[in-house]
């Protein structure tokens, strides 16, 4: 295994994640005071690296045994509307103190891996915040979860937290499905049903989720429409993100020839996320509202 690494400045870090979109290799992680970054990507060979090295500078370097997988540099924590609070700490002394400054929030623990998904990143951020408003509108109801490209596992236990019953994640790559079994483990979520399993090879169950989120590239997204939309119960909510702006038309076009759409896009920097649902729930919900909407007097 080996390593190209790069030291930039915190300003570029959509340009290093566009560059190399779609490759799970990839770990940026912010440097202390936040101002520069260190771009990662581990290779199975010597030529790779060497090839990155080529077009984009840098050095790369041979690692040993687990040296590969050891921890990042923490990321801040990380606030998500006024009910997590999302930190790399896993010391007790250094926890109890931001439960006690922040007596409010339930804290998520999730210590920086390769595995992709601490929270700070633009996709996984906005889909925690959309998760916790789709929570609210089923304040009451008993609900289901499926956490397609789970990673660390984050959007599961915070599924879990915000009253979510059975809830199921998975990944294409095991050491992330590993890191996700860890987390769950440590943020008293351990029920959490995690495989290791291909999207596009998933045959998900005939009852569906009632809430489904996909934190996958545009390119497996597209690819996987068929599936989430098999996935997703009648009157689900569907969360998707993973998608780069200069790529939504194609991800968004495909999802419509499947019957998806969304009532709302959210765009952080390079990144889009979106909310939506099977187009005939869209419609229904739509015409409900218009019924009852308030008529004006001519």
């Amino acid at each position: 295994m080996f390593v190209w690494s790069k030291v930039s400045a915190a300003s570029t870090i959509d340009a290093w994640e566009e560059r190399f979109a779609g490759d799970p290799n990839l770990v940026i992680e912010y440097l202390k005071g936040g101002r520069s970054i260190r771009v990662r990507v581990f290779c199975g060979t010597e030529k790779q690296a060497r090839e990155i090295v080529c077009r984009y500078g840098g050095a790369f370097q041979k690692l040993e045994g687990a040296e590969w997988n050891k921890p990042v540099a923490p990321p801040r924590p990380l606030k998500v509307r006024d009910v997590f609070l999302l930190t790399a700490e896993t010391r007790a002394k250094e926890l109890a103190a931001l439960r006690k400054a922040h007596p409010k929030r339930e804290i998520i623990i999730i210590p920086p891996e390769m595995a992709f998904g601490t929270g700070d990143h633009a996709t996984t951020s906005t889909c925690l915040r959309l998760l916790v408003d789709v929570a609210r509108g089923r304040k009451g109801q008993a609900w289901s979860m499926a956490d397609l490209g789970a990673g660390t596992g984050v959007l599961a236990i915070a599924a879990r937290k915000l009253g979510a019953g059975e809830v199921f994640a998975c990944d294409f790559d095991p050491f992330a499905v590993a890191a996700a079994v860890r987390n769950a483990a440590r943020n008293h979520t351990p029920e959490i049903l995690t495989k290791e399993q291909d999207v596009l090879k998933w045959k998900p169950r005939k009852k569906g989720y009632d809430v489904v989120l996909a934190n996958l590239f545009s390119t497996v997204l597209i690819e996987a429409w068929p599936v989430i939309a098999k996935s997703l119960a009648p009157g689900g909510d569907l969360i998707v993100s993973g998608i780069l702006f200069s790529q939504a038309w194609d991800v968004f076009t495909a999802a419509a020839a499947n019957g998806i759409g969304f009532t709302q896009v959210i765009r952080k920097g390079k990144w889009v996320t979106a909310r939506g649902g099977h187009m005939a729930d869209l419609i229904d919900e739509f015409v409900k509202q218009a019924s009852t909407a308030t008529k004006i007097p001519p």
